[in-house]
């Protein structure tokens, strides 16, 4: 039988809907809190709006018998949180705006639940101890560009209600809240749209971009981020540097600038590797080579490179890039992860070719959501 024709297997009846009164546990990976429904349903329940500690009522948007965890949202707090605030903005709750995770906590304990967050991934995943100083200290730092977490989002990717007006999609949905306001966006927010290049300015250096191409969305990131792999990564004059999913070269250059030697930076995308040969003029001799980084490894420079820089989009940079990166002995990685759950399986990766976790930073670059940016010090 073709997989087209195979029945699917029943799961049960729906649950959507039902509602139970509930403890809420730990927060999790990807904006929601662990809730455990007790006999006879013992079930698990991502639940969003809810904050560690506070007693509920979770109603259920997505589960049926046959399903090993369910989704719910918080639609009454019995118990509040301290931490636990009135969202400021009108569409951010239960079926309204999918943009935002934590509007309902106070800035600074969102912080403290995305350390948390990372912390866990790092202990089950990147299987390092919890007691170890930079798991049991590490701690997400503000970045100055926002306004008490709003007010941050420089690009804006808005969609449309079927009557024409602007709109965000609400959570794990096609269906478009109307937004008239969003409170995360920066007053001087863009749409990213194809166009003419533009510039943007980092630390007194121009960068050419594209208008819809990748760059950090927080005002305040790239110079955050910047010095921070300045800072672990300690280059010095003469070293060989490797800069893997470089974009427009925004680490490439600044880490070039104190090198001044042999400069390879590998891209993906075209349009950005083109920008990045414009913004590495100033360094004789860099190259930027454009291709999927497994496969230009797999293929070239192989050879010893004294500084790693890796900035891999979500997903990471996985087994087949981290053993490249090993096979070229660098003395020291940083690593640029938006994502701490990939980034502590690559971390157990690196380890098992023996290098260490040396230091590790974490940064709100995006405030009222669950997202979290890391920079992580590999050292032989």
């Amino acid at each position: 039988m073709s997989r087209s024709t195979r029945p699917r297997r029943a799961r049960g009846r729906s649950r959507v809907g039902e509602r139970f009164e509930a403890e809420v546990g730990p927060v999790a990976h990807g904006g929601h809190c662990i809730v455990r429904l007790p006999e006879p349903e013992s079930r698990v329940v991502f639940t969003r709006h809810a904050v560690p500690g506070e007693r509920v009522v979770v109603e259920i948007t997505e589960g049926t018998d046959g399903d090993r965890f369910w989704r719910g949202d918080t639609v009454e707090v019995l118990s509040p949180s301290p931490d636990r605030v009135e969202a400021p903005c009108p569409v951010a709750g239960p079926g309204l705006c999918g943009g935002c995770d934590f509007q309902h906590v106070a800035v600074p304990a969102q912080r403290d639940l995305k350390a948390a967050v990372v912390r866990e991934q790092l202990v089950r995943l990147g299987r390092l101890p919890a007691d170890d100083p930079l798991v049991a200290g590490l701690v997400v730092e503000a970045v100055p560009g926002d306004d008490h977490g709003l007010r941050w989002r420089t690009r804006m990717q808005w969609a449309r209600t079927d009557d024409g007006r602007r709109g965000l999609r609400a959570h794990r949905s096609r269906r478009v809240v109307p937004v008239d306001d969003c409170l995360i966006a920066h007053p001087d927010a863009r749409t990213p749209e194809p166009g003419p290049p533009i510039t943007e300015t980092v630390e007194g250096r121009d960068f050419a971009v594209e208008p819809d191409g990748f760059w950090q969305v927080h005002p305040g990131a790239p110079s955050v981020l910047v010095s921070t792999v300045l800072e672990l990564l300690d280059p010095q004059p003469g070293e060989r540097v490797l800069d893997l999913y470089a974009g427009v070269g925004l680490f490439a250059r600044f880490v070039g600038e104190r090198t001044g030697s042999r400069l390879v930076a590998v891209e993906g995308d075209r349009a950005a590797c083109a920008h990045a040969r414009t913004n590495l003029a100033g360094h004789e001799g860099a190259v930027v080579e454009h291709g999927p980084v497994d496969r230009v490894l797999a293929s070239s420079y192989d050879e010893p490179f004294d500084l790693v820089v890796l900035d891999p989009p979500r997903e990471g940079a996985k087994r087949v890039v981290v053993e490249q990166v090993v096979d070229r002995a660098p003395r020291a990685v940083a690593y640029v992860a938006c994502d701490p759950a990939a980034l502590a399986r690559d971390l157990a990766i690196f380890a098992e070719h023996g290098y260490r976790l040396e230091r590790l930073r974490a940064f709100d670059l995006f405030p009222m959501t669950h997202h979290v940016e890391c920079v992580a010090l590999l050292v032989r």
